[in-house]
This record gives C-alpha cells, sequence and structure tokens, in this order.
C-alpha cells in the first residue's frame, strides 16, 4: 500500500451507464479494487444509490455531505455529462482534492471537458492531443494516463488455447458495427458478436475474458462514423434514412437530421479505448480499427494488428485465418506487453502526482 494514511472517495456509477440491467460498471469491478491497494480506506459514494437519475438536486447535497463529513483527502470521479452540476464540484474543490478521469477528450472537450476541468483540482486525459487545449484554456492540472486491462494473468500460456471462434466482437451494437458485420458477412466472413443489442447479448467480464482467448482474431470495431459512401447508402435502408438524404439541403440534413437525432451522437473522432490492453491483456490476438497514438502502446505487425477501411479489414481477416504462425506470434508479444497496462500502474502513477503535498509512506 503505498499512501496508508489516505482516504479517498471513488464517486462513481455502480452499474455500467448507471443502469442496473446491464450490470457492474468497469469503475466498481476494477477501478475501486485497484485503488484498495493504494490508499488506507476507500470509501464509495454510489451514485445511483444517492439520488441519480431521478434526484439530481438531492444528489448534490448528499454528496457535499458525504463529503463534509468523510473529509476525504481524494474525491474522484469519472463523469458522463452532468450527473454533477458545476456548483458542487465548485463547493467540493474548497473541501479536498477532487480529480476526474476524462473519457473522451478527442471529441468533447469544447462541449464538456473545458467547462468542468477549471472546476478540479486535477484533470486526467487519455488523449496527448488534448493537452494544448487544456493549456489553451489556462488550465496545468492536466495529467496524461490511458486505458488498461482489466486483467492480467501472468502463469497463462497464449499458445495452449483451444479455439472456438474463428472471429469475434465484443461491444455493443450500433449503424456503424452492424455495418461492418454484414459488410464482413458479405464476404462470407461470421463474426460471433456479444454486446448490448446483438443475439449473444452482453457477457460478464469473466466470460469476455473467454471469448478473446478462445477467438482465433479478435476485432475491435469502430464506434466512430466511417468515411465510406457504401455506410450511408446502408443507413439510407434504414428506418428514417431516405429522409436524411434528400438531395435538397444535404449537407444540413446530415449535420442536423442525421448526427444529432439519427445516431444520437455527435462522435466523429477515433479514440483508443479500454479494449485495446483488454484483448491482449487477456491473451487474445487484437484486429483493431487504426487510431492515433495506439503506436505509443504496441507495435503494429507485431504486437496487433490494425485496419483503416473495411476492405482492409476483410483482407486482414482473411490473411491472418491463414497464417496461423504469424498469428500466434503477433498474440504472444502481445500478451508480453500488455503486462504494464494495468490499471493498478495508471492510478500509481497518477495519485503519486496529486497526492505530491500529502503524507505517504
Amino acid at each position: 500500500m503505498i499512501y496508508p494514511d489516505l482516504k479517498i472517495v471513488p464517486a462513481f456509477l455502480k452499474y455500467d451507464y448507471g443502469i442496473k440491467e446491464r450490470g457492474e460498471s468497469l469503475e466498481k469491478t476494477f477501478f475501486v479494487p485497484e485503488l484498495e491497494k493504494i490508499f488506507g480506506k476507500v470509501t464509495p459514494f454510489w451514485l445511483e444509490e444517492n439520488g441519480l437519475p431521478d434526484n439530481i438536486k438531492g444528489l448534490q447535497d448528499k454528496l457535499i455531505e458525504f463529503v463534509e463529513i468523510e473529509k476525504p483527502d481524494i474525491v474522484f470521479f469519472v463523469l458522463m455529462k452532468d450527473e454533477i452540476t458545476q456548483e458542487t464540484l465548485s463547493k467540493l474543490k474548497t473541501l479536498t482534492t477532487t480529480v476526474n478521469w476524462f473519457c473522451d477528450d478527442q471529441w468533447r472537450f469544447e462541449s464538456f471537458t473545458k467547462n468542468i476541468a477549471p472546476l478540479l483540482s486535477y484533470s486526467i486525459t487519455v488523449d496527448k492531443h488534448s493537452l494544448s487545449k487544456y493549456k489553451e484554456i489556462g488550465y496545468n492540472n492536466v495529467l496524461l494516463s490511458q486505458w488498461a486491462s482489466f486483467v492480467y494473468e501472468k502463469d497463462f500460456s497464449p499458445e495452449k488455447t483451444e479455439y472456438l471462434y474463428d472471429v469475434s466482437f465484443i461491444g455493443g451494437k450500433n449503424n456503424t458495427r452492424a455495418w461492418y458485420i454484414k459488410e464482413l458477412e458479405k464476404s462470407g466472413i461470421k463474426v460471433e458478436c456479444f454486446g448490448a443489442g446483438w443475439k449473444n447479448g452482453r457477457v460478464s467480464f469473466e466470460k469476455m475474458k473467454e471469448i478473446f482467448q478462445r477467438s482465433k482474431i479478435n476485432l475491435n470495431l469502430s464506434n466512430s462514423l466511417p468515411y465510406d459512401i457504401r455506410f450511408y447508402r446502408y443507413l439510407k435502408k434504414l428506418p428514417l434514412g431516405w429522409n436524411i438524404f434528400k438531395p435538397i439541403c444535404f449537407l444540413k440534413s446530415v449535420k442536423r437530421k442525421f448526427f444529432s437525432r439519427f445516431l444520437y451522437s455527435q462522435k466523429n473522432a477515433e479514440q483508443i479505448k479500454a479494449r485495446n490492453f483488454e484483448i491482449p491483456g487477456c491473451g487474445g490476438f487484437q484486429l483493431s480499427n487504426f487510431v492515433l497514438e495506439i503506436e505509443d502502446y504496441f507495435d503494429i505487425g507485431k504486437e496487433i494488428a490494425v485496419y483503416s477501411s473495411i476492405d482492409e479489414l476483410k483482407k486482414q481477416i482473411k490473411y491472418y485465418l491463414e497464417n496461423e504462425n504469424e498469428r500466434e506470434a503477433i498474440k504472444k508479444k502481445g500478451f508480453l506487453r500488455a503486462e504494464k497496462y494495468n490499471y493498478y500502474e495508471k492510478f500509481k502513477e497518477i495519485f503519486k502526482k496529486t497526492t505530491k503535498n500529502k503524507n505517504s509512506c
């Protein structure tokens, strides 16, 4: 234990996206246990048990009262939107050290982070290209970190795997991912899909590990809008699709209806996700969409494989299914590389900086 005399309050979602039916959140299942290895006392404040989502005002009052009673050295957030108000964050900053993990600076800095970061003692970003944006708003207490694998078993032997699937994918279904899967199926490539919206449904973290290990190829599919006309032709065939693609005022229609109403998202930037570390960390072969910074963590072509288009994805899948020895060598090297990508190491580095003026052993 690094800080036996310090107390931290993780103010987290207890369930994935705050929805009980989706199972426990990453924060509860993996963040909290790792924090318990670092701090002498970890006292979680679960947002759903204190008012989210129906009583936001009550949630603010309860959180402030909780912090005033517990007197923690740090309050740690992974904020999604406006579950904790700006007024509450400002108040908490006067009571203790506040830290937030910003997950989506690649595409939400302007709409979210730049308004929230100044209200915090420290901010964590997983996007090195956003560091200059923090500087531009006059905010200096930003720490660069990254996602990690939820598990790493040093004694696991990747070469002894008995495969159950040729190609698999784990992740929620959306229009982008559905299009990728449909295009692969047209080429005769079957992908076993798991997650919200797919036929197989959601799976536990333990089941995820098994799927990663027992799949010859684990896809890490993009969640952003592809620059491919075939995708937009696919959307035209979906309900309401034709209204989006009327020729008159095409650009305005796409911007206003397609992005904000049809997809319910403004996400248009690729970003590293936890899955990039989870697949090799569990001992699986990863074929991922290329994203900036992935080369900072893995040697492309030697520890993971990447693609930049649906056509490249088809070629890569066929190639690595046919070339087993090369695929297995990449998988093994990726597994060895992933050993250092764990949340304990991430948190140890983060809180070394945020507790630099506090007593520690």
